[in-house]
């Protein structure tokens, strides 16, 4: 799934994306370390993986989506 990056914080190395509706989803530090990534700056394109539905869906991955 595709998503935007909206928020980073590199203390943590959590924070949200934006699905393409519009819907804000946070990510946590297990998230964001599966994908190797050393930073992210709100607006970058990523591709994420979840697991769940609705209110307990949860990312499970964060990285840059590549064309």
């Amino acid at each position: 799934m595709q998503a935007t990056a909206y928020s980073y914080d590199p203390e943590t190395r959590s924070g949200q994306v934006l699905l393409d509706d519009g819907t804000p989803v946070p990510y946590d530090t297990a998230a964001f370390d599966a994908g190797g990534l050393l930073l992210l700056r709100p607006g970058q394109r990523v591709r994420i993986e979840t697991e769940g539905e609705g209110d307990a869906r949860r990312i499970t991955l964060v990285t840059l989506q590549t064309l």
